[in-house]
C-alpha cells in the first residue's frame, strides 16, 4: 500500500477481461484459439486466470454398417445355390417325379396280378407245346410291359426290319441304363429269354411271373453259375429259343456305355445264331439306376441294328458295341473306353 500511494496510483475496481491476442478475424470453420487469458480485480486483487480450450478434431468418422449375422448367412446362401425360384421349381419337379414313380409302381402291381392268375391257367398248356419259346407267356408280358409304362412315357422303334423273323433263334445285346429297359424291350414282341440276378426270382408276383417265362437266374459273383448260365444258353438257343444279354452286366451309373463281356458272344459263335445289336436310350433318364421309385417325364428310342453273323466272339464283341456306341454318340449320350 505504500509503495502504491508513493507512485501515485489508485486501487484498481475492475479491469476489463483480456481475450485473445489481437489478430484477424478467423474464417468461419477455423479452430477456436486453445488459449484464452482473463483478468480481473477482485477485493483489490489483480487476478489472472488462463482457461484452456481443447476443440474436436474435426476429423470425418463413418459410421460401420451393421449387419446381421442370419442375413450375411442367407446371402452366402443364396449366392452358393440356386436362387429362389429355381430351388421351388426343382423340389415342385421331384415331387411330381415321386408322385408318378407311385402311381408307376401301382399299375405295373395291379396290372402283374391279373395276368400272372392269367399265365398260371395256361402254363401247362405252354409247358406241353412249347416249353423253350414259351410265346403265350411273351405275349402275357408284352401286353403287361405296354399296359405299364404307355400312361408315363412315350417310345419309338427304330429299325424293326432288321429283326429276325419269330422262328429264328438269335443272340440279342443291349445297352443298359435303367429298370426301364426290360419293360420296353418286352414290347418287341420277340420270344427271348432274360438273364436275370436270383435274388429278383424271390419277388411276389412278378419274380413268379419271371420263373413260369423261363428266365434264367444268375449268381453274379459265382464262377460256376456263370458258367452254368452260358450252358443253359447255349442249349435253348440249340432248341430254336433266343436269349437276351446285357454285355455291360449292370446299369450304367453315370449313361454311359460300358465295356462289353463276351459271354453272350461266345454263345454266338459256338451256336452260329446271328447277333442283334440294340441301343436304348432315354430310359435312363426317365428312371436314373438307384432311382427306382422317381419316374420323370421324357420318351425312350429303340434302335433295332443289322444282325452280325460270325465265328470270332471278339470280333462279335467289338462289333456289336462299336453299333451300338456309334448310335449313343450320334443323340449326345457318352460312351466309356472298352477296357
Amino acid at each position: 500500500m505504500v509503495t502504491r500511494s508513493l507512485l501515485g496510483l489508485k486501487p484498481c475496481t475492475s479491469l476489463p477481461s483480456i481475450g485473445p491476442l489481437n489478430r484477424p478475424p478467423a474464417p468461419r470453420n477455423a479452430l477456436s484459439s486453445p488459449v484464452t487469458a482473463v483478468s480481473g480485480c477482485r477485493n483489490n486483487q489483480f487476478n489472472w486466470n488462463l482457461r484452456f480450450h481443447c476443440p474436436k478434431p474435426a476429423i470425418p468418422i463413418r459410421k460401420q454398417t451393421t449387419v446381421r449375422r442370419d442375413t450375411v448367412v442367407r446371402s452366402e446362401i443364396a449366392a452358393a445355390g440356386l436362387p429362389d425360384d429355381a430351388a421351388s421349381s426343382l423340389s415342385e419337379f421331384q415331387l411330381v417325379s415321386r408322385i408318378r414313380g407311385i402311381c408307376f409302381c401301382f399299375v405295373t402291381a395291379v396290372s402283374a396280378i391279373f395276368l400272372f392268375a392269367v399265365m398260371v391257367v395256361v402254363h401247362p398248356c405252354v409247358v406241353l407245346f412249347d416249353r423253350h419259346r414259351r410265346r403265350a407267356h411273351h405275349l402275357v408280358a408284352k401286353i403287361w410291359a405296354t399296359m405299364t409304362i404307355v400312361p408315363f412315357y412315350k417310345f419309338e422303334f427304330e429299325g424293326m426290319d432288321n429283326l429276325p423273323p419269330q422262328d429264328t433263334p438269335a443272340v440279342y445285346v443291349s445297352n443298359h441304363q435303367s429298370f426301364l429297359d426290360i419293360y420296353t424291350l418286352l414290347t418287341l414282341g420277340r420270344s427271348f429269354k432274360f438273364i436275370s440276378k436270383r435274388s429278383i426270382f424271390l419277388f411276389p408276383i412278378i419274380g413268379w411271373a419271371m420263373f413260369l417265362m423261363g428266365v434264367i437266374p444268375l449268381r453274379r459273383m459265382d464262377s460256376r453259375s456263370q458258367l452254368d448260365c452260358l450252358k443253359r444258353c447255349i442249349e435253348l438257343v440249340k432248341k430254336g429259343a433266343s436269349v437276351f444279354f446285357f454285355p455291360e452286366g449292370t446299369r450304367s451309373k453315370d449313361g454311359k456305355l460300358g465295356a462289353f463281356k463276351k459271354g453272350a458272344f461266345s454263345v454266338a459263335s459256338k451256336t452260329g445264331a446271328p447277333v442283334v445289336p440294340i441301343t436304348l436310350m432315354g430310359t435312363g433318364k426317365i428312371m436314373p439306376a438307384g432311382e427306382e421309385c422317381m419316374v420323370n417325364s421324357g420318351s425312350v428310342k429303340v434302335v433295332i441294328h443289322k444282325p452280325l453273323d460270325g465265328k470270332d466272339a471278339n470280333k462279335l464283341c467289338n462289333e456289336a458295341r462299336d453299333s451300338i456306341a456309334r448310335t449313343l454318340l450320334l443323340h449326345g449320350y457318352g460312351v466309356h473306353s472298352n477296357n
